[in-house]
């Protein structure tokens, strides 16, 4: 090869071998994590949520365990969650409307209070009690309202809460919280599916809704009549007057049974077969039976049995410190002797 074009092709050599290197680096780099947020976006972020209105999308239940949402699952959630707004009562339901009225930020978690809280807060004159005859009594009368209505939830990050703005946060609580709906009906149309959602946009009433749902499409009802047929008891409720269309709502439960339409033509609609098919929510009120421990704590005495149990044969021991038990009796019913035979002889002979 000459000289000149060697001088032509090493460039270009260079070039291929530099590309081909960069070619076999990893195309894929692991990004560096996330900062940790900083102090001035703490509070930026506590100005910008406490008392906030916002619309709840998911059920919220008193008592001092609220939720935790972490990577946008709930917890607890099914049958833990029926279970504790069975025992403590409902907060807050979809489509209510609530406000944060406290926030908290730690470590690995920002921690909502909703509605005042799972716990009373007391006012610093309100725990100053004044001594007298009688005893302490505080100087402020208890409140009808001292019992806590609210509830919370801790949204929980890994190991660290990340640097975000205000709309990434309202992201990460979209399970729980709606800031974007400007009523009730938007932020409960979220949280229904979309033949319902439909339905209620329309004002129709479907074989399966529940009470709340025909409440949101049709509103409440000017006219309810309870009857029993045979050992069921049902509701209807009723939606319109003549000369109009006269809807005839049954309620067995909490769920639609039966819609009865009565046209202005005199034509009458009926509707029995389910048209939407809500998930069931699981029974938490009937307690399975559980098995007595083997060791379960008694009041009654070693070997002594219930009155209802089949008497047992197993030996038992006396008690310490307690008188011997009396000397069998004879069939005859006379006492048997303190004293041996022998003992009788010699008594006989002293005579």
């Amino acid at each position: 090869m000459k000289p000149r074009h060697l001088a032509v092709l090493l460039p270009v050599l260079l070039i291929v071998a530099s590309t081909s290197a960069s070619d076999q680096q990893p195309a894929t780099q692991k990004s560096s994590p996330p900062p940790r947020m900083n102090s001035h976006t703490r509070m930026e972020m506590i100005r910008a949520f406490e008392s906030e209105l916002v619309y709840i999308r998911t059920q919220f239940p008193m008592g001092k365990k609220g939720l935790t949402l972490k990577n946008g699952a709930l917890s607890p959630s099914g049958v833990d969650l029926q279970r504790l707004m069975v025992t403590w009562g409902p907060a807050v339901k979809p489509g209510d409307q609530a406000r944060i009225t406290s926030i908290s930020i730690k470590e690995d978690r920002i921690h909502f209070e909703i509605n005042g809280g799972p716990i009373k807060k007391q006012k610093w004159y309100e725990r100053i009690e004044v001594d007298g005859a009688s005893g302490t009594a505080p100087i402020t009368p208890s409140s009808s309202n001292a019992n806590p209505r609210g509830s919370c939830v801790d949204l929980v990050f890994d190991h660290y809460i990340p640097e975000m703005d205000a709309a990434q946060l309202k992201h990460l609580l979209r399970p729980v919280f709606d800031f974007d709906s400007k009523s009730a009906v938007e932020a409960y149309l979220e949280t229904v599916p979309p033949k319902v959602k439909e339905a209620i946009k329309n004002h129709q009433v479907l074989v399966g809704m529940n009470r709340e749902m025909v409440i949101y499409s049709k509103g409440r009802a000017p006219k309810k009549i309870r009857e029993k047929d045979g050992e069921a008891e049902f509701e209807d409720w009723i939606y319109g007057e003549p000369p109009q269309d006269v809807d005839f709502v049954r309620f067995m439960g909490d769920e639609v049974t039966r819609v009865e339409t009565m046209k202005v033509t005199g034509e009458k609609i009926v509707r029995v077969e389910r048209e939407v098919d809500l998930t069931p929510k699981p029974s938490v009120a009937a307690v399975s039976p559980t098995l007595e421990p083997a060791h379960a704590p008694s009041l009654r005495r070693p070997g002594e049995s219930l009155p209802t149990a089949p008497p047992t044969t197993t030996a038992t021991q006396p008690l310490p410190n307690s008188p011997p038990p009396p000397p069998p009796s004879d069939p005859g019913g006379s006492k048997s002797p303190d004293f041996a035979p022998s003992e009788l002889a010699q008594a006989d002979l002293a005579r």
